[in-house]
């Protein structure tokens, strides 16, 4: 009867008044079933085909009337559609008993009504309440006995059939709502990264500029050929900057840990800070290796411009399953003075949680500053770890 009550297209659709057109179309098609009522009411005369006509009247406006007051499936239902149901409701009682056998059944339509406007956890309610309607009326009224088992399967049938399409109704809906949800989130979650990797890679370029900059300057008029080869290692830096912002907002960007040390010691060299690399064991995966990258150069960034230190140590190894990394420096880092992470390290440490890994960072003893990340190896343990972390 209205199993096309509502379209694909709901309330709150990007259309809802071409939506609402649809659903009063599709309703029609569930008043087919009472062409053969429409023909009895043509043969009464007076008073009672006035009031008949009356009452088909109020019976078809209350049955478009109700599931058309709802702005959704899932939204709970208003006042108005209350009392629009409650009175759909009354007229299906009231017009079998005022007009004979040949009405019974109108509860059928109460029941689908019912199984589309109720809250869900009184659909049920509903249904067997107009089923119940429909069979006191089939006993009560002469003549309508024998329509007592085809009625009551009928309305609780076409009800249950109903909350059925209704479910599924709203499990689109739902989804549609999940669906922009993760979209957004993905937005966000890009905008994060983006940010993220534009803090890592221009913190440490500038500095770099910086430095080579100030020194360009003090060697202008003392040493011109050097100050031009420091201006262009400016120019080198500049545009390496501008290749990793473009490649980390397309999002292929990847950190090569042996670039980054190197990368490392000319920064160092151009801060006049002692640097010792040393690594051991076999080549790290590309992903850990990667990983390092991003946390050399968050290190290396953070002792240019606050450490004032004269020697760093870059250690990277392994031990056990998992992949090392220590940077450590003489600068003026104390114990005791306690540490809040900029957003670099923060960075730093969601990349490595990602991995399944632990960041350390802070003053050291004997003065200076250290940090260590800890990577796992191993690819089941690593997803584990990140749960674990994430949990």
């Amino acid at each position: 009867m209205t199993m096309r009550l509502f379209d694909s297209e709901d309330l709150d659709g990007p259309n809802p008044g071409r939506s609402r057109r649809r659903r009063a179309f599709w309703s029609t098609f569930g008043l087919i079933y009472m062409i053969p009522l429409a023909h009895v009411v043509a043969g009464y005369t007076g008073i009672k085909l006035a009031l008949a006509v009356l009452g088909s009247g109020a019976f078809i406006g209350l049955y478009y009337a109700t599931p058309l007051s709802m702005r959704s499936w899932v939204d709970p239902i208003g006042p108005l559609t209350r009392t629009l149901l409650a009175a759909f409701a009354v007229v299906s009682a009231v017009l079998p008993f005022a007009f004979g056998d040949e009405w019974v059944g109108t509860p059928v339509y109460l029941s689908m009504i019912c199984a589309m406007a109720l809250p869900m956890d009184r659909v049920l309610w509903g249904i067997g309440g107009a089923t119940a309607l429909a069979s006191l009326q089939c006993v009560l009224i002469d003549g309508a006995e024998g329509a007592l088992p085809v009625i009551a399967v009928t309305s609780l049938s076409l009800g249950l059939m109903m909350v059925g399409f209704r479910h599924a109704r709203t499990l689109v809906q739902q989804l549609r709502v999940a669906r922009g949800e993760v979209a957004r989130l993905a937005a966000a979650d890009e905008r994060l990264r983006i940010a993220r990797d534009l803090h890592d890679l221009l913190g440490h370029s500038l500095s770099l500029i910086v430095l080579k900059s100030e020194l360009a300057r003090r060697l202008g008029e003392q040493d011109t050929a050097r100050a031009m080869a420091e201006v262009r290692d400016i120019e080198s830096v500049a545009r390496q900057s501008l290749a990793d912002v473009r490649a980390a907002i397309s999002g292929y960007r990847q950190r090569d840990l042996a670039g980054e040390l190197d990368g490392a010691r000319a920064v160092l060299a151009a801060a006049e800070v002692e640097a010792a690399v040393r690594t051991s064991g076999a080549p790290l995966p590309d992903p850990v290796a990667g990983l390092f990258g991003w946390a050399v150069r968050e290190g290396v960034t953070n002792i240019v411009r606050h450490a004032r230190a004269r020697r760093v140590t870059i250690s990277v190894g392994r031990d056990g399953g998992a992949a090392t990394l220590e940077i450590v420096d003489d600068g003026c880092g104390k114990p005791g003075e306690g540490h809040a992470p900029g957003h670099g390290l923060e960075g730093l440490a969601e990349r490595v949680a990602d991995a399944g890994g632990t960041v350390a960072a802070g003053p050291r003893d004997g003065g200076g500053f250290r940090l260590a990340v800890r990577v796992p190896l191993d690819p089941v343990g690593a997803e584990r770890a990140a749960v674990e972390s994430a949990t």
